[in-house]
């Protein structure tokens, strides 16, 4: 709680350190409206007085109010109150999901790959291209913070995780903490639903430093692929995770096949 050591506002005592963490304070209160914020500067004029009785009427539901704080008073108490309540447009869930998660999208360009796995890649892929495969890419470098966000939504509704141990992100302005673990939690779900996760997604996946790529490769009927030998390898079967003669080529190039999931590849079968 914010304590003042004399009174603030209309006909106050207003000690300059008093006054300026009242309008701290208030211009929490006004963020949450689009109000002007007010100077914090020490000096309580017109506009911090006018926000003192906003905060006494809109918050309060003081009908007539008189604009003064009093130290320990109810005013102090429920700016005080007020401004510990966490940011409502912070707090994850659906809303927060909506209104962010494209900020933090993965790539789908090969060109974002590692610069040595990429190249890799590009001669792996042209070799099939040639052979008359068509490869289709679903994802190429993961954001570090869609990573962040795919895990902690898996993990807290899992509850595997207390919101409030939840680790920052730099660069990520979300609040997991609802300051109720059920409510905490099914903001998660939403989240994790939203992301249509099925398996919980690792923060040190291949796909965060660029080495990892999820592509589909399929054809008809038998092909003919020039390995990294110069070998023509005839392929019948265009099944990603069952086809290892598929996967030996990869090997050839450095693009190393995930036999567990369907459509990954990356620099070390990992």
């Amino acid at each position: 709680m914010t304590i003042i050591s004399q009174s603030v506002g209309a006909g106050a005592k207003n000690i300059k350190a008093d006054v300026i963490a009242v309008q701290q304070l208030l211009n929490k209160f006004n963020a949450t409206l689009s109000f002007q914020p007010v100077i914090a500067d020490g000096n309580c004029g017109a506009k911090t007085l006018t926000s003192i009785r906003n905060f006494q009427t809109i918050k309060m539901g003081i009908a007539n109010p008189n604009g003064l704080i009093m130290p320990g008073g109810p005013t102090i108490m429920a700016l005080s109150a007020f401004s510990a309540q966490p940011d409502r447009s912070k707090l994850s869930g659906a809303s927060w999901w909506h209104a962010n998660q494209g900020k933090y999208m993965n790539s789908v360009r090969v060109a974002d790959l590692a610069p040595d796995f990429q190249q890799r890649v590009l001669v792996f892929i042209n070799a099939m291209k040639a052979a008359g495969a068509s490869v289709a890419v679903n994802s190429t470098r993961r954001s570090k913070i869609r990573a962040y966000l795919m895990h902690y939504s898996w993990r807290l509704a899992a509850n595997e995780i207390a919101a409030k141990d939840i680790p920052k992100e730099p660069g990520c302005d979300i609040i997991w903490d609802h300051g109720d673990g059920a409510r905490s939690r099914q903001a998660a779900k939403e989240m994790r639903d939203l992301f249509g996760i099925v398996y919980e997604p690792s923060l040190t996946s291949r796909h965060i430093s660029g080495n990892a790529i999820d592509m589909n490769i399929g054809w008809s009927g038998t092909i003919k692929v020039r390995n990294a030998a110069g070998q023509l390898i005839f392929l019948t079967t265009p099944a990603n995770g069952n086809n290892t003669s598929l996967h030996k080529i990869g090997v050839g190039y450095g693009v190393y096949k995930l036999v567990s999931d369907a459509p990954h590849w990356s620099n070390d079968g990992g």
